[in-house]
């Protein structure tokens, strides 16, 4: 098993501290959220809080996903960094690749591209991308990304995008794997179909066993199977050792833990120190138990 720490929307001073730790502490990798822009005024209910409020992303610190992962990809050598998730429709595909390539390429493949479709009409409106047919859109972009990655001329021809072949240098010595955020149907469907491996957003666990299995129906249904499949999940299963071998038997590859709830109002005011001292403290208490 593999375990991801996940801090957002704190001091911006803490990160790469937090990721030399969290690698010391034997963290396969960091989380890193994405967030382009908080809108004065806004209708749209956020899906992860129990009222469907966003408020508490108001004044929180979001330093750009790539700019942040670079960062920490310079103060450390093993750790691993996954967007959680990266807003992709709303972004020029093109562009993307070369960021991710570029990442990639830097940190010795220690990239994990999450991405997934902002439920937010707002982002795209900002960025001048139409918030219809976001779901082909979407396909199109992982399309794109993961062929323009992969090296050599690439050419594409699709109902959004459109390029004569083309191709990047670097890219990485290894292909980016592209793990696809969401519980809806459709995102199931897409992890199955055109990822590497699906993010969980959390919840309780009984709707996770329910996801678990019908993402294995329908991988089973696509032939896909059988094939490498990452699983990142949030359960309260993962802070216990016997909770860990639970999701390790259901087929979760990466569990995803951290220790304050990040839907508050207002600054984060837990001190860097204390910050460490939890996650070494789960390590010891739980990774080095699980993985000895």
């Amino acid at each position: 098993m593999r375990f991801t720490y996940a801090e957002a929307m704190t001091d911006a001073g803490y990160y790469l501290p937090l990721a030399r730790a969290a690698e010391a502490a034997g963290y396969a990798s960091v989380t890193v959220a994405d967030s382009l822009a908080y809108p004065q005024k806004s209708d749209t209910t956020y899906p992860y809080t129990p009222d469907g409020s966003r408020e508490f992303l108001e004044d929180k610190d979001f330093i750009e996903t790539f700019v942040l992962i670079a960062a920490m990809g310079a103060v450390t050598t093993s750790l691993r960094f996954t967007p959680f998730v990266l807003k992709l429709p709303v972004r020029p595909p093109v562009l993307v690749a070369k960021q991710a390539a570029s990442i990639a390429a830097l940190t010795g493949n220690r990239l994990a591209l999450g991405v997934g479709v902002s439920p937010w009409p707002e982002d795209f409106e900002i960025m001048g991308v139409p918030f219809e047919r976001r779901g082909r859109r979407m396909d199109e972009c992982i399309d794109v990304v993961r062929g323009l990655t992969r090296g050599g001329y690439f050419e594409f021809h699709g109902e959004f995008y459109d390029f004569p072949a083309i191709k990047m240098a670097p890219t990485p010595a290894e292909p980016i794997p592209l793990l696809v955020g969401g519980h809806s149907d459709p995102a199931l469907r897409r992890a199955a179909r055109r990822g590497d491996g699906w993010m969980h957003a959390g919840g309780p666990g009984e709707e996770l066993d329910a996801l678990l299995d019908k993402l294995a129906a329908i991988r089973r249904a696509e032939g896909t199977a059988d094939q490498p499949f990452e699983i990142h999940v949030i359960s309260l299963d993962a802070y216990t050792a016997d909770g860990v071998k639970r999701l390790e038997d259901r087929g979760v590859t990466d569990v995803i833990v951290g220790f304050r709830l990040p839907y508050i109002l207002g600054p984060d005011t837990e001190p860097l120190a204390d910050k460490i001292a939890h996650l070494e403290r789960y390590a010891e208490r739980i990774i080095t138990k699980v993985n000895p």
